[in-house]
């Protein structure tokens, strides 16, 4: 099996909901497909996106993509490529002019698996084909009406840990939030906040202390301050004993692995990159630093979930992805399961691809809103 050709299909549309954080506000969703195709057939599917700004032209992302990313993996076996490593230092270090890192690796992994036969969780050497999900609403945009409403359809389909957004400058608004979720759910409800770094370290700290004196009691705080703050993290970390830290989501994989060295983190955050996940996983591993999944697109994570035994949660936020793949990540009870096709199971949907396909940067008036999340509309 080798790589030979390629496709790229560039989409935009408005989410069904607004997303976001203390920091952010994010109404569309920009994304280009890229299929690898095989001598022999096969395709292999991966997610190129942006989430601030919409994506080039399409013409425009095919040539970056026939420049910068196609001269590496053209006639390439992709079994070949998955583990390659690349001299870590140098001028040819660099990011491609569009995000197509990601993808890459996740069409060369699909590829992968499907030439063996073996879903992707089952070729990175999982033992189960399941892993918990956590509700998380990216919910801070919401009013108290719509966050109220979210958390109380996701307990009434099973889910029994909520992760809420907090870091509004007034300290009154987040612990109204988290008496909100509390009447929402159910009573022994596993309760996570995310500050997204709108704190400093020892405000944090101040904060977490009031958090636990009004009787919340929380399974982590992701993100309370700078991610790079080694010293003001790791104080936290001994400091809150009665809760746990997780950080790392905005770093590579460089620099978690300098967080785990600072022993600045009682949780690795980690995402879709299959191979740098995998990687980093080991290194959490051999430290006894357990992972959660961050969000990924379509839930593809869930093989690397599966494959990693540290990990132990999924985060999973209801967006409205699911029309471009003909079969989605199923998600049940609280549980996400990994496909049991060969490959990561995802496949790009002929009828997303006919209606959804924008060539073309559009505005936002004319870009259409896709089909809400149908596991938030009717659980």
């Amino acid at each position: 099996m080798r790589v030979t050709g390629y496709r790229i299909t560039r989409f935009q549309f408005a989410r069904d909901r607004v997303i976001g954080d203390s920091q952010v506000r994010i109404e569309d969703v920009h994304v280009a497909t890229l299929e690898l195709i095989t001598d022999t057939g096969e395709v292999g599917l991966g997610f190129i996106q942006t989430l601030f700004f919409p994506l080039p032209d399409q013409v425009e992302i095919e040539r970056v993509f026939a420049t910068e990313a196609w001269p590496g993996i053209e006639g390439q076996p992709p079994a070949g490529l998955v583990h390659r490593v690349s001299r870590p230092r140098g001028g040819n270090q660099r990011a491609f002019s569009v995000p197509f890192h990601e993808a890459l690796q996740l069409a060369l992994w699909d590829l992968a698996a499907q030439e063996v036969g073996l879903p992707l969780h089952r070729m990175l050497g999982s033992r189960r084909d399941r892993v918990e999900a956590y509700a998380s609403g990216l919910d801070y945009h919401l009013t108290d009406e719509e966050f109220s409403a979210f958390f109380e359809h996701a307990d009434a389909i099973g889910y029994r840990a909520f992760k809420i957004k907090v870091g509004n400058p007034d300290f009154a608004w987040d612990l109204n939030r988290l008496r909100l979720l509390k009447a929402a759910v159910r009573k022994d409800a596993l309760v996570m906040i995310d500050a997204n770094e709108a704190w400093g370290a020892k405000e944090a700290l101040a904060k977490l202390e009031i958090i636990r004196r009004e009787g919340f009691e929380l399974l982590w705080v992701e993100d309370p301050i700078l991610r790079d703050d080694h010293i003001g993290l790791r104080m936290l970390k001994d400091a809150a004993s009665w809760t746990m830290i997780n950080s790392g989501e905005y770093l590579d994989a460089h620099n978690k692995r300098l967080l785990m060295e600072a022993q600045a983190t009682d949780i690795l955050n980690v995402h879709g990159q299959v191979t740098d996940v995998m990687r980093i996983g080991w290194l959490a591993a051999d430290r006894g630093i357990p992972l959660s999944l961050g969000n990924t697109f379509l839930e593809v994570g869930v093989h690397m979930a599966c494959a990693l035994p540290e990990v132990q949660w999924l985060e999973y936020s209801f967006q409205n992805y699911d029309h471009l793949v003909e079969q989605p990540v199923t998600i049940r009870d609280g549980w996400a399961f990994a496909p049991d096709r060969p490959g990561h199971g995802l496949v790009l949907s002929e009828t997303a691809r006919r209606d959804w396909h924008r060539p073309t940067v559009l505005s936002q008036a004319a870009i259409g809103t896709a089909p809400a999340n149908m596991r938030t509309a009717q659980g």
